[in-house]
């Protein structure tokens, strides 16, 4: 019997992980399919306190398991496959293997939202990639015009970081402004290799038929005006949606699929907690996780110990 099994290690799970493990509670923390969340596809994160030089995600949420571990949690690399919270213990199938738990604390994160055209899916992973931190070195993508589709702060730093390797970096938005905080728009507007697209949306991925991407179709909304742009990749930046599917019927989701919270980080069920971007449409940003994983490993704490009084 597991005293709290924590599912997801971004910066929610991971700072939930070290508040539990320092209260003694031995947390059992599932990683899922991306140890780490999004932020480890992030090359440089510049707003996380305590860091005046920037650091590299990958390297953050490495350092946050090693400090949770030294306090005696437990990262297991393993995919939560279903949930029982109607009665207690809960009960989680893990990769086929049953776990019982007095809390649990959801923290699963969000996902890369998808534009959602069959070109797009069909050449996934053939020159469609929604990671540029991932994918933008492979040769492939070399000394080419590439396109990234977006306009907000990951849209930004997709397009600053692909200038490392492409020839030109094509930035195709829906507006005539960028989503972006001002900083990151100023950065990205003020470098060469990027050009902007403005007013435009992106309505086919060329060409399914080379089983590559050769360019893109686009519509300009104001004008309705169709064109091609020619591209070797093409890299999509438009949001997440929240890793919720897990818990629908089990969990109150508002409509988007947001975990919905009661008060501080309970659920609608007594013992299960939530914390990060699965519950978060607001502010998505690292440090906002990591406090509402601290919260909820207090809140989980507070719980326990109200369970054995």
């Amino acid at each position: 019997m597991e005293k709290v099994v924590i599912i997801g290690t971004g910066c929610a799970g991971l700072t939930a992980a070290l508040y539990t493990a320092r209260a003694n509670l031995k947390p059992l923390v599932l990683t899922g399919t991306m140890p780490g969340g999004l932020l480890t596809t992030t090359s440089i994160v510049e707003n996380f306190p305590g860091f005046p030089e920037g650091i590299d995600g990958y390297e953050l949420m490495v350092r946050m398991q090693k400090q949770a571990e030294r306090f005696g949690a437990r990262v297991e690399f393993a995919t939560v496959e279903s949930v029982e919270v109607s009665q207690r213990p809960f009960t989680l199938t893990v990769d086929g293997a049953k776990v019982q738990a007095e809390t649990i604390i959801i923290a699963s994160g969000a996902g890369h939202r998808h534009i959602g055209l069959e070109s797009e899916e069909k050449l996934e992973k053939k020159g469609v990639t929604y990671c540029a931190t991932c994918d933008g070195a492979l040769p492939m993508f070399r000394n080419q015009p590439l396109v990234v589709v977006g306009g907000g702060d990951s849209a930004c730093e997709e397009a600053v970081y692909l200038t490392r390797f492409a020839s030109v970096v094509y930035l195709v938005h829906r507006r005539d402004s960028l989503r972006a905080s001002k900083i990151m728009a100023d950065r990205t507007l003020a470098h060469p290799k990027i050009k902007p697209v403005w007013d435009s949306v992106l309505t086919e991925v060329l060409d399914v038929a080379q089983d590559k991407v050769t360019g893109v179709r686009l519509k300009n909304l104001k004008t309705g005006a169709e064109s091609v742009l020619d591209c070797a990749g093409l890299f999509i930046a438009i949001g997440h949606v929240p890793n919720t599917q897990l818990f629908q019927g089990a969990i109150n989701l508002d409509a988007a699929g947001y975990v919905l919270r009661q008060r501080g980080s309970e659920t609608n069920v007594p013992g299960v907690f939530v914390a990060g971007d699965c519950s978060d449409p607001v502010y998505r940003q690292a440090i906002t996780a990591a406090g509402m994983g601290c919260a909820a490993a207090i809140d989980a704490e507070r719980y326990l110990a109200g369970l054995n009084q």
